[in-house]
C-alpha cells in the first residue's frame, strides 16, 4: 500500500499529465451498475482503488476531473450496502472494516473542507448513508450491527458536509435512537425493567445499529489500527473489554437523573443513602448504551459545526448536555467502594462513562456557538455553562479516578472549553475563570492543562483586558512571598507547599508565553528578592525552582532581566565554590548540592539554549568562560575535587553558548584567553573524553578526587587513555566546545607565553608543593601518551610541566574537533573547506620561532588529528541518506584545505599538506572525482597565492613544482580507475577556465595536464591492470573524450588535447544556447505551444529540485520552445532507428549536444514551469542511445552522459537511474548483450541444420554485433561510475545493484554470441567488483543479498560455458584484441580473489565467504541441493577460472594467431583427479557445462570418461541435450544393446551429420537408433537433407529393415525437387565397379536395390509431379545425349553439330530448373553458346542457359554456363565440393572473410553428370597463353600499377581466396593442382577445379609428388609476400587468415569426418588405398590446443611457401601435357 499511496500523492500533483493513471484507478473501483445490484460484493482490490481515488480528491480536490469524484460519490451513495457482511470480500476482518471506514471519510471530509463546491456534491448523499446506519431499514434482514457501528465511530471521528436541511432530521433520529428512547424513569424501575427485557436481549438487539455481540474480555472486534480518537483512553477504544449486551434501546440516556441533588458536602460520599442509589443508578447502565451516547453525542457536534439547526431542537441539545454535565460531579465524587463491580469490570464502566460526559461536555460548547453575545439569555447560559463545567473541572481535581487517562483528558477538554468561552466573551467570564484558576493543584497531568490553559488565556487576553490579567499574575506572584514560618521548621526538614513551587513555574511559563517585558518586570523582582533575602531561611526546593524559572525569563532577551539573572546566578555560583571545605558545606542540606550541580548549571544551559540576540550571545559567551576561569583558578587552591565538581557541571551551557561561535573569525584576544584558559583546565582536571582509542591499563587509583600528586597523575594519564571518569554529558559538551573553540594561538608572533602567564594559571596557594616536579612528569608522559609516541623522550623532557599540560590542551581540543563531528566547525550552514578543522591545526605550524620540541609535538598532534578524521570518516562509512552526504563533505572540505595548503610559505607545512592528502585519496578515493577537489587542484596554485607576501621566485617556482607533481599523479589515478569520469571533470574545468579573463590560470591548467595519455597502446603512467585497462572502459573513454578513435587498431589518448577540444565544443553549445536565449528575450520572445507531456512523474518530482534562480517568463517560453524542438528531433532519431533505418551520426551527435546544453543552463533555476519538459528532455537523453543501439550511437550517448554527470552532479543519481532502467529495458527487448534468440547467437545458428542441431532460423534485421558492441561501450561507463560511487554512494550502489540483480537471472537471458564473450565477462567483473563491496561499511547491511549476487554471478559465468566454444571474427580493428584482454583481466580479477582466500585460510584468519543466505534444507536458491556450501564455492571458482583461462587463451590465439608466444595457462599441469573433479562440479551445476569442458579438451581422457560416466547416469535428465548423444550412442552400446539407448525416442533432435554418423556400419542398424536419425532427419525439411543425398543413398548399402528407404520415399512425397535429385543421385551409382575380395555380393545388392527405389519414387509421384519428373528428365537427358551425337563427328564440325541439336530441343514449361542449382529456373538455352571440350574418351560440352532465381526478380536474367560430361564419374568431386561448402558454410558463420566457390556437380547417370561452370573466370593456363609474365605482373597488367586501388583490391582477393583453399587444402589434399585446374575470377580471385585425385590419392600411380599441403608457388608468394622473406603485411594477413579458418573448421571436425566417412564404401578412388579418414582425423590435430593448433598451420603455410615440389610438377605437366607453368 505505500506504494499506491506515494502514486496517488504523485498523481494528485499532477492530474493532467497523469489522467491516464487516475483513469485506470477508477476504472478498478466497482462501478455503477455494480453497486446497485441485489447483493454486491466488492474485492479488496476494488476497496484500494476507492481509498486511491479518495486521497487523490483530498491532496487536491479542485483539479481532479468528475470521473474521479462521481466514483466516490457513487460509493459512498452505496455504503447502506455496506452494512451486510456479503458486501465485504471473503475472510475480510471488522478490524479491516473499521480502518477502510476510517481512511475513506478521512480523505472524504478533508476534500469536502477543501472544496465547497465537492463538499455540496457530498452533502446530497451523507445524511441518507448517516440515516441508514443509525436506524437501518426493517427489511434488511442480513445487516450486521457491528459493521454500522464501526461506520458511526469513523464517522464520529471525520464526518462530511451536510445539508441544511438534512441536520434537524439527523439529530431528531440520534436523539431519539440513541438518548431519549423513553421517558427517565427511577433505579428501581430500570433495574426491574432490564430484569423483565433481559430474556429478550438477544431478538431486541438486532434493532439496535450500534449494539455488539459479547466478545472476550480484553478484546476489541472493532480496534482499527492508525485510528486517532478524541479520548484516547476512553470506550470508543477500550469499551468491549466487558459489555453486557444491550436491550434493544430500552436503557434511558441518563438513569435516575432527576433523582440528583448537588448540594450535599465532599465528604458525604458513601454514607449518604441517596448518593448510593446514585451509584446504582450508574451501575444500571450498560456500556453498549455508553457508547451510543457517546456516539450521538459526537455526531450531533459535528453536525452542529456543519449546519445551523432549529432553535428548539438546540435548546433540547443544550438541556441533554446540561443534565450531563450536572451528573458529572456525582459520579466523580464516588468512590471504588461505593460501586458493586470491581477490578477491569469497574475500569471499563468509569472510562465508558467518563468518555460520555467528554463528549456531553463538547456539545454543550458547541451548542453555544450560535447564541447571541449581547443577549441577557445568551449571558445567564454562558455563566451557567461556565459553573457547569468549572465545577465539573473541580470535581475531577478531587476526584479518586483523577489518574485515569480517561479522566486525565476529560480534565483537559473541560479547561480548553473553559478557556475558549471565556477568552471569547471576555469580561465577567473571563474573571470568573481568572479566579477559579488561581488555586493550583499538585497533580502532574491535570497541572500541565491548568498550565496550558492560563498561558492560552494570558495570551489571548493581554491586549483585549489587561485589569483582570494583572491582577492574577500579581495574585500569583504574591503567594511566593508566603514564607509559612519556614525558621520554625527547626528539626524537621523544611516544607514547602506544591501550590507554590507550582505557582513559580506557572510565572515561568506565562513569560515564555506572553513575551513581554512588562511581565518579566513584574514577576522577576519578586522571584530575586525572594532568593536574595537569605539562602538560610529560603527551602532549598523553593529555591530551586525560582532559580530555574529566572533563567527562562533571562532567556527571553530582555536586557535588564538578562542581567540581574546572569549576575545573581553567576555571584551564587562563586559563593557556592568558597564554601568548599568549610563547616556550613559539610552539614549543608542534599539541595543545596543539587543547586550546584544541577540546578544552577541548567539555568546557565537554560540561558545559553534560549538568548537568540546575537549581541546577548555574544555578552554571555564572554561571561560563562570568564566564570569557567574563575572557577578553575579558584579551585585550584581547593583540595579534594573541585575543579572537577564545579568546572564540569557549566560545560553543557559553554557548549551550547559556543554552538553558533564560529572559530575562523578574527577572535579577541581577551576571549581567546579565555577559551584557552578553559582548554587549559579541561586538561588540568581530566575533563576532555579520551583521545586514545586502546585503553591504557587500569590504574589502581579509582577516586575520582584529585587530593594528591599521585591521583594526579592517573587522572592525566586516564583522561587520554580513558574509561572517561566523570558525566558523560560533560563529555559530550567538551566535544561541543570543541567545535566552536579557535585554535589557542594567542599571539601571531609568539604564541606559547610566558612561563609566569602560563604558571599565573595555576594558584599560587596550590597545595602540590614539592610534587610540582612529578606533575610535570606526568603531564609529559601523558602529552607522549596523547601523541602516540611520535615524540622523542629526549625533546619532550625539555618541555616544562606548565607547557606539557597546555600542549595537553591543545592536543585534546584539536583532535577532539575530529572526535565529535568529523573536524568541522561552527560556522556557516554549507560544508567548504574553510571549516574544515584542519584550517585550526595548521594554525599552531605556522608560528615562526618554535623550539624543536614544541615542533615535533605540534607536527604530532596534526598527525593524530588526521588519524582521527579518517577513523571517524571510517566509522561512518556504512550510514546512508543525509549522514551519508554529510560524511562526504566532511572528507571533500579536508581534501580541498590540504590542497589549498599546499600553497603555503613554510616548507614543513606543505610536505605535510602533501602527505596528508596523499593518505585522504588513497585512503577515500571518492575525492579523485569530486568537482570542488578539482578545482582546488586546478585552480588554487594561483589563486590561494597570499597576497600579503611579496614577489618571491623561488617560492613560487617550488610551489608550481609542487602542484604539478601532485595534480600530475592525481589526474594519472584518477583516470586509471574511472577515465570517462575523469575525462568529464577535467573538461568541465577547461570550460570554466575558459570563461576566465586569465591567461596565467589558463596556462597553468594547461601545463598541469600536459603529456599525460591514455589508451589501448603502451601504457607508462601506471603499473598492474587497474579499470582502466578493461577494454570496454577505454572504449567508452575515448567515447567520452569526443575524440573519434574507432577506426584505429591502438590508439593513446592525449587527455589536453582531446579535453581542449571537446571543452571547446561544450562551451560552444553552451554559447549557442545562450545566444538563442539572449535574441530571444531581446525580441521579446513569442507564443509558443503546450509543453510537450507523457514523461514519467517519480523523475519529475525528483528534477524539480534541481533548478534555482527565477528566470523571465520570457526564458519559461523560450526552454518551452527550444525542450520540444529537441524531443521531437530526439524521437524522430528513435522513430528512424525502430523502422530500420540508419541515425546520421553528426545530426544526432549535435542535437544531443544541444539539448544537454540547453538543460544544464537552466540547472540554476528555481522555475518549475518547465520541469515536465526537462524531466523528458532528460530521460531521452539517457534512453536514445539504447533505443537506436548502435555503436555511434552509444558514442554520443557517453558523450553527453559524462558531460552531464560531470557539469551537474545533482542530477548522478536521476541519470544512473534512467541508464539502470534502460538496461533493464534491453534485457526485457532482448537487444545487443541481451539478444538471447537463437538467431543472435552467431555461428551456431548458421550452421544449422547440418552442423548444429536445431531448425534454421531467419538471419537478424540488423548485425547484432553492433549492438553487442553498443552495450560493451556502454558497460564501460557504467564500469567508470561503479569506480566513482563505490566508496560513497550506497545509494548509486544499489541501482547498479538492481541492474545487476536482473541481468543475472537464474533463467539465461544472455546472447550466445561469440563476440560478446568480452562484454560478457566484463559486466561479469563488474558484479564480482560490486559483490566485493560487501565488506565495505556502506553496503554492511546488504551483505547477504551481495552474497547471493555474487552466487548469481557465478552461475551467470559459468553460464557461458554451457554451449560448444565458437569462433568469430569481427571486422572491427582491435576487436579481438579487446575480447581477449576483456576475459584476461576476469581471470586476473578472478585468481587474485581466489588466492586472497587461499591466503587467508594458510594464515588461520577467520573466512569472510560463509553463508549469510537462509538455507532450509540444505537448498540454495542459486545452486539447488547442497551438501557443503563453502567447499562447493571454492570449486566452482577453481573450476570458473580453469574455463576463463581457457577462454582467454582461445580468444588471445584469435587476436594474435600468428603470435610465437605460447599461453601461461597452456604449461599449467592439471592432475586426472583435478580434471575428474572439474567434470564433476561441471555437471552439478549444469549437464551442458561438463560437456563443454570435453569439447574444449577433446583429447583429455579423464574429463571423457568422467562426463561419459555422469552422462550415463543421470541419462533421463539429458534429454534436451543432443550434444550428449556420442556419450551413449557408441557402437559399444549398441553392440550390447544397453538399456540406455531406451532414450533415444525421447531425445531431442541432433545435426544431420551428427544423424548420419549413426548410419554407419559401425552402429550395425539398431532399430532404436535407426529410429531416432530417421525422427531427426524427418524433423527438418527436405531441402535441408539434400545437401547429403550422396551420403543418404551410400546409406541403402547398409538399410536391411529398409528404415532409410521408407524416409527417402516420404521425403519425395514432400518435395519434388528432393526427389528429382535422390533419383539423379540413383542412376550415378549404377556404376559397375572392381569389386575387391568378397564385397561383390554386398555391392551387387546394393545395385540391386537403386532401381527399386527409383521405380517406387516415380510411382509415388502424383500427375502432376510425374509430368513436372518427365518434362525435368527429357530436358535435361536431350541436352546430355548431344556428346553422343558429336562423338561421331570431326572436331571442326562438332560446334555446329551442337548448335543443331540444341535447336531441336524445345522448352516444355517455365518451371525447368538447373539440376546444379535448383534455385536457378530455366528461360532458355542459348544457342549459339555450345563448346566441345577436349576429353580423351567422350566429348564434354558446355552450354550456357538463361536463367532466373526462382525466389528473386524474374525479369532479371543470367547467363549460367553447365559442362555435360559423359563418361567422366562426377562423384568424387561432389564429395570434395561438399567439404569446401560445409567450410564456406564455417567461414561465414564465424565472420571470416575468406573465399571458396563451391560450383555445382551433379551426377545424373552412370559415369554422367553436369557441372556448374564457374562464371566470369579463366585458368591460369590460359592466362599464361597471353603474357609471358607471372601472376605479379599479369595482375599490374589487369588491375593497374602496384599500390593502385584497383591492384591492392586484387590482391586482396586473391590472398582471401588462396587462404580459404589452403585449409581447404589441407583437409582434403587436392593433388593435380596444375596451372589448369586454377581458375582466376575477373577481380583476382582463386577457385580450385577438378578434384581428381584428393585424401590419399595421386597421380602418377599415387606418388605423391606434391608433397606441399597446399599449392604456394612463387609467383603466388610474389602477390602474398613482396617482401620475398615472409615479413610483409600481406604475408602475416594471409597466414592470420589460414590458421583463423583451420581454427573454425577444427570446431566442425565430427560434421566433416562424418560427410566424408558415409562415403567409404562408394568405391571412390579416394578411398582406394590407406586409412583416409584416420588421416583426416589426423590433420585435424584434435590432440593440439588452439595455440598448437596455430602453430601447426603457419608451420604448413612456411613449408608451402615456394616448395620445390610445386613448381616441379607444374614443370612436368607442362612438358606432359602442355599445360602453361
Amino acid at each position: 500500500m505505500e506504494a499506491l499511496t506515494e502514486l496517488c500523492d504523485i498523481i494528485a500533483k499532477n492530474p493532467k499529465q497523469f489522467s491516464e493513471k487516475l483513469a485506470w484507478i477508477c476504472g478498478r473501483c466497482p462501478q455503477t451498475e455494480w453497486l446497485l445490484a441485489e447483493s454486491p460484493r466488492v474485492s479488496r482490490s476494488h476497496l484500494n482503488a476507492v481509498l486511491a481515488v479518495a486521497r487523490i480528491i483530498s491532496k487536491n480536490p479542485e483539479s481532479i476531473d468528475n470521473r474521479a469524484k462521481s466514483v466516490v460519490n457513487e460509493f459512498l451513495s452505496a455504503i447502506p450496502a455496506s452494512f451486510r457482511r456479503s458486501f465485504w470480500p471473503h475472510s475480510f476482518p471488522s478490524q479491516l472494516i473499521s480502518s477502510f471506514y476510517c481512511d475513506f471519510l478521512s480523505y472524504l471530509s478533508c476534500a469536502a473542507d477543501l472544496s465547497p463546491e465537492f463538499g455540496t456534491e457530498v452533502a446530497r448523499f451523507t445524511g441518507e448513508v448517516v440515516i441508514a446506519a443509525i436506524a437501518p431499514s426493517s427489511g434488511d434482514s442480513d445487516g450486521d450491527p457491528a459493521i454500522s457501528k464501526a461506520f458511526l465511530v469513523a464517522l464520529s471521528q471525520h464526518f462530511p458536509s451536510i445539508l441544511q436541511s438534512d441536520g434537524d432530521k439527523l439529530i431528531t433520529m440520534l436523539l431519539d435512537q440513541f438518548v431519549l428512547n423513553r421517558a427517565p424513569a427511577s433505579p428501581k424501575e430500570q433495574r426491574q425493567q432490564n430484569s423483565a427485557n433481559s430474556e429478550t436481549d438477544t431478538s431486541s438487539s438486532q434493532g439496535s445499529p450500534i449494539s455488539t455481540n459479547r466478545y472476550p474480555s480484553g478484546k476489541t472486534e472493532m480496534a482499527s489500527p492508525g485510528d486517532e480518537v478524541a479520548s484516547h483512553g476512553s470506550n470508543l477504544s477500550s469499551k468491549s473489554s466487558s459489555s453486557v449486551v444491550m436491550n434493544g434501546g430500552s436503557i434511558v440516556w441518563k438513569s435516575g437523573v432527576d433523582q440528583l441533588s448537588f448540594g450535599f458536602s465532599e465528604g458525604s460520599g458513601g454514607a449518604n443513602p441517596v448518593f448510593r442509589q446514585q451509584v446504582a443508578s450508574f451501575e444500571d447502565e450498560s456500556i453498549e448504551s455508553l457508547e451510543k451516547q457517546e456516539i450521538a453525542f459526537r455526531l450531533i457536534t459535528h453536525i452542529l459545526d456543519k449546519v445551523k439547526i432549529d432553535s428548539k431542537l438546540q435548546d433540547q441539545v443544550r438541556f441533554i448536555a446540561k443534565r450531563q454535565l450536572q451528573s458529572m460531579s456525582a459520579f466523580l465524587k464516588s468512590r471504588k467502594r461505593d460501586w458493586n463491580e470491581q477490578g477491569q469490570v469497574l475500569k471499563t464502566r468509569v472510562n465508558a462513562k467518563l468518555s460520555v460526559y467528554q463528549a456531553a461536555a463538547k456539545m454543550k460548547i458547541k451548542s453555544l456557538v450560535s447564541l447571541e453575545t449581547d443577549g441577557k439569555t445568551s449571558k445567564r447560559l454562558v455563566l451557567e455553562t461556565l459553573a457547569l463545567l468549572l465545577d465539573a473541572a473541580d470535581a475531577c481535581l478531587t476526584s479518586v479516578w483523577r489518574k485515569m487517562k480517561a479522566c486525565e483528558e476529560l480534565f483537559d477538554s473541560l479547561l480548553s472549553g473553559i478557556a475558549k468561552i471565556a477568552v471569547a466573551r471576555g469580561g465577567q467570564p473571563l474573571r470568573v475563570l481568572l479566579i477559579r484558576l488561581k488555586p493550583l493543584p499538585d497533580q502532574g497531568a491535570m497541572l500541565e492543562s491548568i498550565f496550558k490553559t492560563s498561558c492560552v488565556i494570558i495570551e489571548s487576553a493581554w491586549a483585549k483586558d489587561r485589569a483582570p490579567v494583572d491582577n492574577f499574575i500579581m495574585g500569583l506572584a504574591s503567594s511566593i512571598r508566603e514564607r509559612n514560618d519556614y525558621e520554625e521548621q527547626v528539626d524537621r526538614e523544611k516544607q514547602v507547599p506544591a501550590v507554590q513551587l507550582n505557582v513559580i513555574r506557572l510565572l515561568a511559563d506565562l513569560n515564555v508565553a506572553v513575551k513581554k517585558p512588562e511581565v518579566a518586570d513584574m514577576i522577576l523582582p519578586l522571584f530575586i528578592e525572594s532568593l536574595e533575602e537569605g539562602d538560610a531561611s529560603t527551602p532549598s526546593f523553593l529555591r530551586l525552582q525560582l532559580l530555574d524559572a529566572v533563567s527562562r525569563i533571562a532567556t527571553l532577551g530582555f536586557d535588564k532581566s538578562y542581567r540581574e539573572t546572569v549576575v545573581l546566578m553567576t555571584r551564587s555560583y562563586l559563593s557556592k565554590l568558597s564554601s568548599v571545605g568549610s563547616v556550613e558545606s559539610k552539614t549543608s542540606a542534599p539541595e543545596a548540592t543539587t543547586e550546584r550541580v544541577e540546578t544552577l548549571p541548567a539555568g546557565f544551559l537554560t540561558i545559553a539554549s534560549g538568548l537568540m540576540d546575537t549581541k546577548l550571545r555574544s555578552d554571555y559567551r564572554h561571561r560563562l568562560l570568564s566564570l569557567c576561569s574563575d572557577v578553575g583558578l579558584a579551585a585550584e587552591s581547593k583540595s579534594g575535587g573541585s575543579g572537577v565538581d564545579f568546572l564540569g557541571p557549566l560545560l553543557p551551557a559553554v557548549a551550547e553558548i559556543c554552538s553558533d561561535f564560529d572559530p575562523t573569525m578574527d577572535v579577541e584576544p581577551s576571549l581567546l584567553k579565555l577559551f584557552r584558559n578553559l582548554w587549559f583546565y579541561i586538561a588540568l582536571f581530566g575533563l576532555a573524553p579520551p583521545i586514545v582509542k586502546t585503553p591504557t591499563p587500569p590504574l589502581k587509583s579509582t577516586s575520582n578526587s584529585v587530593n594528591s600528586v599521585g591521583s594526579m597523575s592517573a587522572t592525566a594519564l586516564q583522561a587520554v587513555g580513558g574509561p572517561y571518569m566523570w558525566d558523560n554529558q560533560w563529555a559530550l559538551a567538551v566535544q561541543r566546545i570543541a567545535q566552536g573553540t579557535p585554535p589557542l594561538v594567542v599571539s601571531s608572533v609568539k604564541w606559547l607565553e610566558d612561563e609566569l602567564e602560563l604558571n599565573a594559571l595555576h594558584n599560587p596557594g596550590s597545595r602540590r608543593g614539592n610534587g610540582n616536579e612529578k606533575v610535570a612528569s606526568t603531564q609529559r608522559l601523558a602529552l607522549s601518551t596523547a601523541l602516540g609516541g611520535r615524540v622523542d623522550v629526549a625533546a619532550m623532557n625539555t618541555i616544562s610541566g606548565v607547557k606539557a599540560t597546555y600542549l595537553l590542551a591543545v592536543a585534546f581540543l584539536e583532535i577532539i574537533r575530529f572526535i565529535s563531528n568529523g573536524g568541522i566547525l561552527n560556522g556557516e550552514s554549507s560544508v567548504s573547506a574553510s571549516r574544515s578543522a584542519f584550517s585550526c591545526v595548521f594554525e599552531y605550524l605556522k608560528t615562526p620561532n618554535l623550539t624543536p620540541a614544541v615542533s615535533q609535538c605540534l607536527t604530532a598532534i596534526v598527525h593524530r588529528a588526521f588519524e582521527t578524521a579518517v577513523s571517524w570518516l571510517e566509522d561512518r562509512i556504512s550510514l546512508t541518506g543525509k549522514d551519508a552526504r554529510n560524511r562526504e563533505l566532511t572528507t571533500y572540505a579536508h581534501a580541498c584545505f590540504l590542497i589549498k595548503s599546499m600553497s603555503q610559505r613554510d616548507e614543513h607545512v606543505r610536505d605535510i599538506s602533501v602527505n596528508l592528502l596523499t593518505q585522504l585519496r588513497d585512503k577515500f578515493p571518492q575525492v579523485l572525482w569530486h568537482s570542488s577537489c578539482l578545482d582546488s587542484l586546478l585552480f588554487s596554485v594561483h589563486d590561494n597565492t597570499p597576497s600579503t607576501v611579496v614577489n618571491d621566485p623561488a617560492w613560487t617556482a617550488a610551489v608550481r613544482s609542487l602542484y604539478q607533481k601532485v595534480v600530475r599523479e592525481w589526474i594519472i589515478i584518477s583516470l586509471s580507475y574511472a577515465p570517462c569520469t575523469s575525462q568529464g571533470l577535467l573538461q568541465d574545468k577547461l570550460c570554466k577556465a575558459n570563461t576566465w579573463q586569465r591567461a596565467q590560470t589558463t596556462t597553468d591548467v594547461v601545463s598541469l595536464l600536459s603529456e599525460i595519455k591514455i589508451g589501448t597502446g603502451k601504457n607508462e603512467l601506471w603499473s598492474g591492470i587497474r579499470t582502466a585497462n578493461i577494454p570496454a572502459v577505454m572504449a567508452a573513454a575515448a567515447a567520452a573524450s569526443g575524440a573519434n578513435l574507432k577506426v584505429s587498431e591502438a590508439f593513446n589518448l592525449e587527455v589536453l588535447g582531446t579535453g581542449v577540444v571537446s571543452a571547446t565544443v561544450k562551451c560552444n553549445h553552451a554559447g549557442e544556447i545562450a545566444g538563442m536565449r539572449r535574441l530571444y528575450n531581446s525580441i521579446g520572445g513569442f507564443q509558443s505551444g503546450s509543453t510537450p507531456s507523457g514523461f514519467g512523474g517519480g523523475l519529475q518530482r525528483l528534477i524539480s529540485g534541481a533548478f534555482s534562480q527565477a528566470p523571465q517568463p520570457e526564458d519559461d517560453s523560450f526552454n518551452e520552445m527550444l525542450i520540444a524542438r529537441f524531443v521531437r528531433l530526439l524521437q524522430q532519431f528513435v522513430n528512424t532507428a525502430e523502422k530500420g533505418g540508419e541515425v546520421e551520426k553528426s545530426q544526432f551527435r549535435e542535437t544531443c549536444s544541444q539539448a544537454t546544453a540547453l538543460l544544464l543552463s537552466n540547472l540554476g533555476g528555481e522555475s518549475k514551469t518547465n520541469v515536465e519538459g526537462f524531466s523528458q528532455l532528460l530521460r531521452l537523453l539517457c534512453w536514445c542511445p539504447a533505443y537506436i543501439s548502435t555503436p555511434d550511437a552509444m558514442e554520443t550517448g557517453i558523450f553527453i552522459w559524462t558531460w552531464l554527470v560531470s557539469a551537474a552532479p545533482q542530477l548522478v543519481s536521476l541519470v544512473l537511474a534512467e541508464l539502470v532502467d534502460a538496461w533493464i529495458w534491453t534485457i526485457d527487448t532482448k537487444r545487443g548483450l541481451f539478444a538471447s534468440d537463437v538467431r543472435y547467437s552467431g555461428p551456431a545458428a548458421k550452421l544449422r541444420p547440418h552442423l548444429s542441431p536445431g531448425e534454421p532460423e531467419d538471419p537478424p534485421e540488423s548485425d547484432p554485433v553492433d549492438q553487442i558492441v553498443a552495450h560493451r561501450l556502454w558497460l564501460g561507463f557504467l564500469i567508470d561510475r561503479f569506480e566513482v560511487v563505490r566508496h560513497n554512494s550506497a545509494e548509486q550502489l544499489l541501482l547498479l545493484g538492481r541492474m545487476l540483480q536482473r541481468s543475472t537471472d537464474l533463467e539465461w537471458c544472455f546472447t550466445r554470441h561469440p563476440a560478446a564473450a568480452g562484454t560478457f565477462f566484463s559486466l561479469m567483473l563488474l558484479g564480482l567488483k560490486f559483490c566485493s563491496c560487501q565488506t565495505q561499511g556502506n553496503m554492511q547491511k546488504f551483505r547477504s543479498g551481495l552474497q547471493l549476487l555474487e552466487d548469481r554471478i557465478y552461475r551467470t559465468s559459468l553460464g557461458w560455458f554451457a554451449h560448444q566454444p565458437e569462433w568469430y571474427d569481427v571486422n572491427i580493428p582491435n576487436f579481438c584484441h579487446s575480447e581477449a584482454l576483456s576475459v584476461s583481466v576476469f581471470v586476473h580479477f578472478l585468481s587474485n580473489e581466489l588466492s586472497e582466500s587461499s591466503q587467508s585460510d594458510s594464515k588461520g584468519k577467520p573466512r569472510e565467504s560463509g553463508n549469510l543466505i537462509d538455507v532450509t534444507d540444505q537448498y540454495h536458491p542459486v545452486w539447488g541441493e547442497m551438501d557443503n556450501y563453502t567447499l562447493g564455492k571454492e570449486k566452482r571458482k577453481q573450476l570458473l577460472l580453469m574455463l576463463c583461462q581457457h577462454e582467454a587463451d582461445r580468444l588471445d590465439v584469435w587476436a594474435q594467431p600468428i603470435s610465437s608466444k605460447d599461453s601461461p595457462y597452456s604449461r599449467l599441469k592439471i592432475s586426472s583427479e583435478k580434471w575428474t573433479e572439474y567434470a564433476k562440479t561441471a555437471f552439478s551445476v549444469d549437464p551442458r557445462i561438463a560437456l563443454s569442458v570435453a569439447s574444449r579438451f577433446p583429447a583429455n581422457a579423464s574429463v571423457k570418461s568422467e562426463v561419459t560416466q555422469l552422462v550415463q547416469t543421470n541419462i533421463v535428465d539429458l534429454r534436451t541435450i543432443p550434444e550428449a548423444l556420442p556419450y551413449f550412442v557408441t557402437p559399444k552400446n549398441v553392440e550390447e544393446n544397453s538399456v540406455l539407448l531406451q532414450q533415444l525416442p525421447h531425445w531431442a533432435a541432433c545435426s544431420i551429420t551428427q544423424a548420419l554418423e549413426f548410419l554407419t556400419p559401425a552402429y550395425k542398424g539398431h532399430p532404436r537408433v535407426m529410429a531416432y536419425v530417421l525422427r531427426v532427419l524427418e524433423s527438418y525439411p527436405p531441402e535441408r537433407v539434400t545437401f547429403f543425398m550422396p551420403q543418404l543413398v551410400q546409406s541403402l548399402r547398409y538399410d536391411d529393415g529398409r528404415l532409410v528407404e521408407g524416409y527417402l520415399l516420404r521425403a519425395t512425397q514432400r518435395s519434388d525437387i528432393f526427389a528429382h535429385i535422390l533419383i539423379w543421385h540413383l542412376q550415378g551409382e549404377d556404376v559397375q565397379e572392381t569389386p575387391k575380395d568378397g564385397s561383390i555380393d554386398k555391392n551387387a545388392a546394393f545395385q540391386e536395390i537403386l532401381p527399386q527405389v527409383r521405380q517406387h519414387i516415380i510411382d509415388g509421384f502424383s500427375p502432376n509431379a510425374l509430368d513436372m519428373f518427365t518434362r525435368e528428365f527429357d530436358f535435361f537427358d536431350k541436352v546430355t545425349s548431344i556428346s553422343g551425337v558429336l562423338f561421331p563427328l570431326p572436331k571442326e564440325e562438332r560446334r555446329a553439330g551442337i548448335r543443331r541439336e540444341l535447336e531441336k530441343i524445345e522448352m516444355q514449361g517455365d518451371d525447368l530448373y538447373l539440376p546444379t542449382a535448383p534455385n536457378k529456373l530455366v528461360r532458355g538455352i542459348r544457342v549459339d553458346s555450345g563448346i566441345p571440350l577436349q576429353s580423351a574418351a567422350k566429348v564434354p560440352i558446355m552450354i550456357t542457359f538463361n536463367v532466373i532465381d526462382r525466389d528473386g526478380d524474374h525479369s532479371d536474367v543470367k547467363p549460367q554456363a553447365c559442362i555435360f560430361k559423359v563418361g567422366d564419374d562426377c562423384r568424387q568431386d561432389v564429395l570434395a565440393l561438399q567439404v569446401i561448402s560445409l567450410l564456406r558454410d564455417i567461414f561465414q558463420a564465424a565472420g571470416l572473410n575468406l573465399y571458396l566457390f563451391p560450383y555445382g556437380v551433379l551426377p545424373t547417370g552412370a559415369e554422367r553428370g553436369i557441372i556448374e561452370v564457374v562464371p566470369n573466370t579463366r585458368s591460369r593456363s590460359q592466362m599464361g597463353e597471353t603474357t609471358d609474365g607471372g601472376l605479379y605482373e599479369i595482375f599490374q597488367q589487369d588491375y593497374g600499377p602496384v599500390g593502385s586501388t584497383t591492384f591492392e583490391t586484387a590482391r586482396e582477393n586473391f590472398l582471401i581466396s588462396s587462404a580459404g583453399y589452403a585449409v581447404a587444402s589441407l583437409l582434403l589434399q587436392p593433388k593435380d593442382r596444375h596451372n589448369g585446374n586454377l581458375l582466376f575470377d575477373d577481380v583476382g580471385r582463386l577457385v580450385h577445379i577438378d578434384f581428381g585425385f584428393i585424401l590419399e590419392t595421386s597421380p602418377g600411380g599415387n606418388m605423391r609428388f606434391e608433397s606441399a599441403h597446399f599449392k604456394l608457388s612463387h609467383e603466388m608468394t610474389q602477390l602474398l609476400d613482396p617482401s620475398g622473406v615472409m615479413k610483409s603485411k600481406t604475408w602475416h594477413q594471409f597466414v592470420s587468415l589460414c590458421v583463423k579458418g583451420y581454427l573454425a573448421a577444427r570446431r566442425q571436425m565430427d560434421g566433416i569426418i562424418s560427410t566424408v566417412q558415409m562415403m567409404l564404401e562408394s568405391g571412390l578412388p579416394c578411398f582406394s588405398r590407406g586409412d583416409p579418414i584416420g588421416n583426416l582425423r589426423k590433420r585435424f590435430h584434435p590432440e593440439m590446443s588452439e595455440r598448437e593448433a596455430a602453430h601447426f598451420m603457419i608451420h604448413v603455410c612456411t613449408d608451402a611457401y615456394n616448395k620445390w615440389t610445386t613448381a616441379g610438377y607444374d614443370l612436368i605437366q607442362y612438358l606432359q601435357q602442355g599445360i602453361e607453368k
